[in-house]
Order: C-alpha cells, then sequence, then structure tokens
C-alpha cells in the first residue's frame, strides 16, 4: 500500500451558486457519526465520512458546510495564482526539512559543480549559469540527502514498529502522485521530494508503510496501529498534504 500524495477516493459533487464543486468523499477511522470536511491549499476538497454513511447523508452534510467551502476555495485559488513555477535561479525559496533556504547559484568555472547548505542557504556552483544544470544538481543533492535521512528515521522508528522483525529493504524513488509505498514482500519506497518536509512528516510516512507490513489494508486494525505509534498522525499527514504543492514544484 501507499501514501498518496493526492489521495484517491470516491469523487462526488454539488452546486453552490452558479459553480459546481467536486469532493473526495475518504473513509474516517475514528468511531464517529460526523462528516469532517478538509479544505486543502491545492483545492482539494475531502469529506472524511463513516463507512457505512450512505452517499445522499454524505452529500448533505457537505452542502450544509457549501458557503464556506466556497469561500475557502476562492482564498487559496488567489493563492495559487502566485505560485510559479521554478526557475532555479538566486533567490528563490527552496525547501529541506521543512525548512526554507534561499538558492544562491554561483558561476565558477574552475571549481567543482555541486550543492552546499551553507549560512542559511543553498548554494549552487556551476560552471556556466543553468537553470537545467541548477535543477541537476539540486535533484541529485536531494536524493543524496534522503537516502540518508530516510534511513536514519527508519531506523528510529522502527523502535517503535515492534511487529517488525527484520529492517526492511528501502529504495528512493521518485513518484508523482505518492510519498511512499510498501510492497507486498515488505519492501519500502519513498519519495525523495518527502525529504523537504518536516521531520515528523517523514517519520509519518515511514510509520504509515511499516504499519502496512502488518496490515496491508486500510482496515481498523491498521489505524489502531497508527494511532498507537502516532496519537496525531492525522494533524500531520494534514500539514503534509498542505505543503505538497509547494515541495513538489
Amino acid at each position: 500500500m501507499n501514501v498518496p500524495i493526492k489521495p484517491q477516493s470516491q469523487k462526488m459533487s454539488f452546486h453552490y451558486g452558479d459553480e459546481q464543486i467536486t469532493f473526495e468523499r475518504a473513509k474516517r477511522p475514528q468511531a464517529t457519526d460526523k462528516v469532517l470536511i478538509k479544505v486543502h491549499p491545492d483545492c482539494r476538497v475531502i469529506a472524511f465520512a463513516p463507512e457505512e454513511a450512505d452517499s445522499e447523508a454524505v452529500l448533505l452534510a457537505v452542502k450544509k458546510r457549501g458557503r464556506w467551502i466556497y469561500e475557502q476555495l476562492r482564498d487559496f485559488r488567489k493563492q495559487l495564482e502566485f505560485t510559479i513555477p521554478r526557475q532555479y535561479i538566486s533567490g528563490e525559496s527552496h525547501y529541506y526539512l521543512g525548512k526554507q533556504y534561499l538558492l544562491k547559484v554561483i558561476e565558477a568555472p574552475e571549481q567543482a559543480q555541486g550543492v552546499k547548505l551553507l549560512r542559511g542557504k543553498l548554494e549552487v556552483s556551476v560552471r556556466t549559469k543553468s537553470a537545467d544544470k541548477v535543477k541537476e544538481l539540486l535533484t541529485d543533492w536531494y536524493k543524496a540527502r534522503a537516502k540518508e535521512t530516510f534511513a536514519k528515521r527508519l531506523n528510529a522508528m522502527l523502535e517503535q514498529a515492534l511487529w517488525v522483525e527484520e529492517r526492511p529493504p528501502l529504495r528512493i524513488l521518485t513518484m508523482q502522485t505518492q510519498w511512499g509505498s510498501c510492497s507486498p514482500k515488505g519492501r519500502i519506497t519513498l519519495n525523495p521530494h518527502l525529504v523537504k518536509a518536516p521531520r515528523e512528516c517523514i517519520d509519518y510516512v515511514i510509520l504509515h508503510e511499516l504499519c502496512h507490513i502488518a496490515e496491508h489494508n486500510h482496515s481498523e486494525r491498521f489505524y489502531r496501529l497508527m494511532g498507537q505509534v502516532m496519537p496525531n498522525w492525522e494533524k500531520t499527514k494534514e500539514r503534509l498534504d498542505g505543503m505538497a504543492s509547494v515541495i513538489t514544484n
């Protein structure tokens, strides 16, 4: 199973004024009859509802919050207008372990090309200034940091995952729609973009995959395990989801 960057759920929709609003229905793990509605910065609307709730009841609950949802979407759309694709030039902000760092591109024909985290800045040395080369060097740097960081955090999280008998194999792979995945044989794959997120978000994804070693499906047992090893996992997941459009850009 995997931790999606954008969760796959049942699509539903309703009209608010002249606008059709589409939302995703997802299972709410806690034993409750309430519908929890979240609007994410990337304009995804998710309604977490009990599995046994019928679609009409879920739709009615979402419609009652129609005005609030509309206003949230309006505000987030304004923010997205200012999300500019990266140009890999000096002055841009880039993330590493949840913190923002200014990018400084240095043209140095005589020096080795590479990336250094120095005095609160990401310094990239290139022989000739090229956005493609800066991007390539940064991508390699992030992958190297991801390999090192994920290995350390996996070792730390294994101390909590008492049901895991042997350290699972770890692979780093850039994925478009997943933060991580766990194969039926127990191999864990993590997205290198995840190293840009705070450490607690990295821990959440790793614990999520370790729980899948015990329970491959998103069953009640799976969520009980998640609650035991990370009681605040829902807030951490929400934080990671909110950063997705920024740290995968």
